[in-house]
């Protein structure tokens, strides 16, 4: 039995109240919850299905969550937790290849032209943060996402402790070298916009 299983008889909400809770204290995190996604998956669609396994189990483990209290912390721990999940079972599978989609795109026209279908890498291409998101997305998963947690989401050491599931000494070390391997990718890119050490 997970831990969420064995905290649901804390609570007793009707369905109304539960209702109350999902729409007033839940979802107005979605925002934060589909970037938190997208920056730990790298696609679209995986972000968007691991949000919405977040909010199937929160709804599902409603009673487990005590009203008040911090709700974006307590869905951050629930995605988390289902990314983990989600990407141990990928690792274990052999990678799948749809022969019928790579037989259809040799044999088009634009087999031998290189095009970009995603609108956000055209759009962002020249930016200047690309290279601080490229450094962010080159960072171990568990390095990534106490960045994220930190100086994206504001989270504190204690919520971070919580959401990960670790000591906090652990967070604050963790923390640490992460700015520390940011900081290292970024040293060329800060000498070619003019910054000095």
């Amino acid at each position: 039995m997970s831990e969420i299983e064995e905290e649901a008889v804390r609570q007793n909400y009707s369905e109304q109240e539960k209702t109350s809770i999902f729409d007033t204290e839940f979802m107005i995190h979605v925002d934060s919850m589909y970037n938190f996604a997208y920056r730990l998956t790298f696609d679209e669609d995986d972000a968007k299905d691991l949000v919405q396994d977040t909010y199937l189990k929160a709804f599902r483990f409603i009673n487990s969550f005590e009203r008040g209290t911090n709700a974006k912390a307590w869905l951050f721990r629930i995605l988390k937790n289902s990314f983990i999940n989600e990407f141990r079972k990928k690792s274990k599978q052999p990678a799948k290849v749809d022969y019928n989609e790579v037989e259809s795109y040799y044999n088009s026209d634009d087999a031998g032209e290189n095009i970009t279908t995603d609108l956000r890498v055209e759009t962002v291409q020249h930016m200047i943060g690309d290279e601080i998101t490229g450094a962010l997305n080159a960072l171990p998963v568990d390095f990534r996402t106490v960045i994220i947690l930190s100086d994206l989401e504001g989270f504190t050491y204690e919520e971070m402790s919580k959401i990960l599931d670790i000591p906090i000494g652990t967070v604050r070390s963790r923390l640490h070298r992460a700015r520390n391997m940011l900081r290292e990718k970024l040293v060329s890119y800060a000498k070619e916009m003019g910054y000095n050490n």
